[in-house]
């Protein structure tokens, strides 16, 4: 009877949550801060286009993803306001949030500076600040966690994904994304950037270690049906 009940006792315990400082810093707060600033810099300049964030792994099993954390630390600071969708808000991210970087986690989305979001999140939008016509500055930027993002291939239909084509400032011709077939809110949604330029959402992209932006200058538009992507050849990724 006894070992029953201390089975049932360890079965109920619940799952390890991360302490604030088991996520990583960064290596070293200057020089790394900055490579990290330039390549979120980078990618807003120049959309579609990838960097490979390099960072100490995050704690196991966490949802988040490795190039998303990377933003918040560079990014955040005690100024900063963070939003995070239920998705994501596990793991003591949080806490390792506000440890790290000072920021304040709201439960409002219109308060948010930054959000921390999925695809998932995205089918019922919150209502996410877009700025106003004195201060188009103060919106939300999205950082979204993706299960799969990649530069756009013509065969990207038979993997379940969809391609994206974006053109506009920063951008020669065009540059095509490919997402998982999740993300079509989400890309419908800041397609609409466009009707209320300058106002809108300023959006960064994360999968993995991999990150690139689409700020609301971008048009984004799905390839005509039956025609295939002009697949973009991006420069080598810069790596910190």
């Amino acid at each position: 009877m006894h070992d029953i009940t201390m089975e049932l006792s360890s079965s109920e315990q619940p799952p390890h949550v991360p302490k604030p400082h088991q996520w990583p810093a960064l290596k070293e707060a200057v020089h790394h801060s900055q490579q990290l600033f330039r390549q979120v810099l980078s990618s807003m300049a120049e959309p579609g286009t990838f960097a490979e964030v390099d960072l100490a792994a995050l704690p196991k099993d966490v949802a988040m993803s490795p190039a998303a954390w990377a933003v918040l630390l560079v990014l955040c600071d005690l100024d900063t306001r963070v939003w995070i969708a239920d998705e994501l808000n596990r793991d003591g991210l949080a806490e390792a949030i506000a440890f790290h970087t000072g920021a304040r986690i709201v439960s409002r989305a219109e308060e948010a500076d930054f959000a921390l979001v999925m695809p998932s999140t995205c089918q019922a939008m919150p209502r996410f600040s877009e700025g106003s016509d004195i201060y188009p500055d103060r919106s939300t930027t999205l950082i979204v966690v993706l299960e799969s993002l990649t530069e756009g291939r013509s065969d990207a239909s038979p993997r379940g994904n969809t391609c994206w084509q974006l053109s506009g400032p920063g951008i020669l011709n065009q540059r095509v994304l490919e997402l998982d077939d999740t993300a079509e809110a989400l890309m419908q949604r800041l397609a609409l950037n466009r009707a209320s330029f300058p106002l809108g959402l300023d959006t960064i992209l994360t999968s993995g270690s991999s990150l690139t932006a689409i700020p609301r200058s971008t048009r984004i538009q799905k390839p005509l049906e039956g025609a295939s992507p002009t697949p973009f050849t991006h420069p080598a990724k810069e790596r910190v």
